[in-house]
């Protein structure tokens, strides 16, 4: 068999799902060729996911498939490039379209078309699909996937905001749709999230374009990790603000816990990195949406690795490092984001320094340090 035609995929995701559906029927009907894909989730509880393809003229084929462990994401990934192959391999497709359902995040399944698809497919773009004036309602959503029938596995944790806010976030391009209900306070909220990101009227021929515009994997999931993240910049506008918290001196890791609450309901998103005076070495990941706080090991700063492991690491890493070096500790710093409507950017300020160590606790120096309460164990170093 000929496996010489290179199919374009495009994936269009997030949970605004008649956003997303608008999405995909405006790029079946602007690109001729092109198919949809869509694994439909909802009767995973039952052991089966639903694949339906369309094309502009309507259903092409609509068939059940087991769930994989139980999993339907895992039941998505074995159906999904094998799908898009046969596609591939009838060489009339121009475009394939997957629509992830509403709960699966895009940075799995472009890792997934990118990996396995070898030289039959090409990833061309990840596009989340937008409705201005849901972006605020369900970035602060802290109910479980599960509450709001969304989740993708019975062991699936996620919440409804985090999940949101990383679907919006790992896509370059995102496909905003006509919102009467959506004013400037909503599209400046979506512009701070994300201001690397191309958007794009939904209803536009620039949609189009963009679907075929190109998609770097692993740029991608550099952008999304901690160490050198591509965090939003300071900004205020119609009600909305942006504070970039950034400090070198570490921080105090009981005080610190005792404000988390306050810190990560005081902003309707954040995220970053931080270190703790006790945890010199461990780089550690703050991300939090819904009211609910993700905070996680990211492996080592780069100051604690020895100079011949330096070349194993990404130069964008080693790049990130070299802005944030301070000559005691190295890469080691705070760089918090906090993005919302009414943010009190001087109260929130306050906060945060206050968990700083003091003049004195910083002069005691790193041994010292490690005589500190260890507030975050039950966080990090769960039995």
């Amino acid at each position: 068999m000929d496996h010489g035609h290179e199919l374009p995929v495009v994936i269009v995701a997030g949970l605004h799902a008649e956003a997303r559906t608008q999405v995909v029927d405006r790029l079946l009907r602007t690109v001729p060729g092109s198919v949809a894909l869509h694994h439909d989730l909802a009767n995973a509880p039952g052991g089966t996911v639903l694949r339906l393809i369309r094309d502009a003229s309507g259903t092409l084929s609509r068939e059940e498939t087991p769930l994989v462990n139980d999993c339907a994401c895992c039941a998505l990934r074995e159906d999904l490039v094998p799908e898009l192959e046969r596609l591939a391999d009838g060489g009339l497709t121009r475009l394939a379209v997957v629509e992830l359902w509403d709960s699966v995040e895009p940075r799995a399944m472009a890792e997934v078309i990118a990996g396995h698809g070898g030289e039959r497919l090409l990833l061309t773009n990840v596009i989340t699909a937008v409705d201005p004036a849901l972006v605020l309602p369900y970035l602060g959503n802290g109910d479980d996937l599960a509450e709001a029938g969304l989740a993708a596995a019975p062991t699936d944790r996620r919440t409804v905001g985090d999940t949101w806010a990383r679907q919006l976030e790992y896509a370059p391009v995102l496909a905003v749709v006509d919102s009467e209900a959506a004013d400037d306070e909503d599209r400046a909220l979506l512009a701070q999230l994300h201001p690397t990101a191309r958007r794009v009227p939904a209803a536009s021929v620039e949609l189009a374009r963009a679907a075929f515009a190109g998609f770097d994997v692993e740029a991608a999931a550099a952008a999304q990790h901690p160490a050198c993240a591509l965090l939003p910049q300071e900004a205020d506008e119609a009600g909305v603000t942006t504070l970039v918290w950034h400090r070198s001196r570490p921080f105090h890791p009981e005080r610190l816990y005792q404000a988390l609450e306050d810190l990560c309901c005081a902003a309707a998103r954040s995220r970053g990195r931080f270190w703790l005076a006790d945890r010199p070495d461990t780089l550690l990941a703050w991300d939090a949406a819904g009211g609910a706080l993700c905070v996680e090991s990211a492996g080592p700063w780069l100051a604690s690795l020895p100079d011949a492991a330096w070349d194993l690491v990404p130069p964008v890493r080693r790049a990130a490092a070299a802005l944030d070096w301070h000559p005691d500790h190295g890469d080691c710093c705070q760089h918090l984001v906090f993005t919302s409507p009414g943010l009190d950017r001087d109260g929130l300020e306050r906060l945060l320094d206050s968990c700083l160590l003091t003049d004195a606790e910083y002069a005691s120096g790193p041994a010292s340090w490690q005589t500190l309460p260890a507030a975050f164990d039950a966080l990090l170093d769960p039995a």
